[in-house]
């Protein structure tokens, strides 16, 4: 597998979770990683700011840029990216990680929260990804990485929360149409978790107790490094899923990814039959 020593990696949502994991993964490589995300100062439910990942990437062995960015203002995203490539000559990778979720059918859903998830999930990934293509297209080897799921259009996964499904579908789109737009210049794709995964902020929404049946946000990681480790032609336009990814690639072991070793069922993720 290729190493993604010296790339420079523009990560949104970077400050937890699963954005960490994959800066992380990336910084035991000698990456430079942007972390873009809006957490500053210490939240009192989500553990973890834009300079803590920071130091985390620097002790990881990688180059650390925290970058204050909230994905739905322009001119933060544009002043981001100039940052990135005063820094580190450019951008080879972006992956759009930063999320908003709120699990409620139509009638319990508010309108400030409606336009929160597409704000942050389909429009911050569009103005993320066009802010970024102008530095990706002079990259050797480009990619954009949604953390998005596979379009899967039964109406079970709409009815009991659709405006989540639209915003988070629209990151998908966004794979869709630019694989297509930038085929053979840029591979743009997506990856899907499996399982549930154990972040702060699944916590926070579905409870404590699902943790049990999680795996970690390495999982995610290790998979997005197979993906942004392959040449741009290996494939664009697809919907990854993490342990399809690790298998192709030869890992045999995913008890390592459990949250408690030796768990055989886990909590599904959403959008997957």
């Amino acid at each position: 597998m290729a190493s993604l020593q010296g790339k420079t990696l523009f990560i949104t949502g970077a400050s937890r979770g699963i954005g960490q994991a994959i800066a992380l993964k990336a910084a035991a490589d000698g990456a430079n990683v942007v972390l873009a995300a809006k957490t500053t100062e210490p939240h009192p439910k989500l553990p973890g700011t834009i300079y803590t990942a920071a130091e985390a990437v620097e002790a990881a062995g990688g180059q650390a840029l925290p970058c204050v960015v909230d994905v739905r203002d322009e001119a933060m995203v544009e002043a981001a990216m100039k940052q990135a490539v005063a820094r580190f000559g450019g951008i080879d990778i972006l992956v759009n990680n930063a999320s908003a979720i709120m699990l409620t059918p139509t009638l319990h859903t508010p309108m400030k929260r409606f336009d929160l998830m597409h704000q942050v999930n389909t429009r911050g990934t569009f103005l993320c990804s066009q802010k970024a293509l102008p530095y990706l297209l002079k990259a050797d080897n480009p990619h954009i990485l949604n953390i998005s799921p596979p379009l899967n259009l039964s109406a079970h996964w709409f009815s009991g929360h659709v405006a989540y499904t639209m915003a988070k579908y629209g990151m998908s789109m966004c794979v869709l149409g630019m694989a297509a737009e930038f085929a053979g210049k840029v591979a743009v794709n997506a990856l899907w978790p499996r399982t549930a995964i154990d972040t702060s902020a699944v916590r926070n929404i579905l409870g404590e107790g699902l943790a049990k049946q999680s795996r970690t946000p390495a999982i995610m990681a290790d998979a997005a490094y197979a993906i942004l480790s392959r040449p741009r032609d290996a494939g664009t336009g697809q919907f990854y899923i993490d342990d399809e990814v690790l298998a192709a690639e030869g890992v045999t072991d995913f008890d390592q990814y459990a949250v408690v070793p030796g768990t055989t069922t886990f909590a599904p993720d959403f959008f997957l039959d």
